[in-house]
């Protein structure tokens, strides 16, 4: 090692920092949960599914039956459950499973949930996976 690289090195930040890709660090956000177990915990009501969708795509597709619908820029704001217009039934208490059009989003909503305390978090995946595994779709 030469003066030159040691001097970078010492100017490379350690320990715990933030930075953009923080949403791809597989401990925070959700795992994911057996496609079948989350039809038949939404269906017996021991799992709270959220659309995160926009609209615009809720309105072509459809979503989950009985999925609460918050759209991933509102997620921080309608799920924390000191707000005044956070879902009927959602809580940090409440085992949660999101979805979107492919995993991504979801996962980025699943790590606000984490932020604000909720401790059973899953992250569905899309749609699609939703409907695979005989998930019933209301427009």
């Amino acid at each position: 090692m030469n003066l030159y690289s040691a001097e970078i090195r010492s100017q490379q930040p350690t320990g715990d920092r933030t930075d953009m890709l923080s949403f791809l660090r597989p401990d925070r956000g959700a795992a994911r949960i057996a496609l079948d177990e989350a039809v038949r915990r939404a269906g017996d009501g021991t799992l709270v599914v959220i659309d995160v969708r926009e609209a615009g795509e809720v309105a072509m597709t459809g979503k989950a039956r009985g999925a609460l619908h918050v759209p991933l820029g509102l997620v921080r704001l309608r799920c924390d459950p000191n707000a005044p217009d956070c879902p009927a039934g959602l809580g940090r208490d409440r085992a949660v499973a999101l979805y979107c059009a492919s995993g991504g989003r979801s996962q980025m909503a699943a790590q606000m949930l984490r932020d604000l305390g909720y401790a059973e978090v899953y992250n569905i995946g899309g749609l699609g996976d939703w409907i695979s595994a005989g998930g019933a779709v209301e427009r």
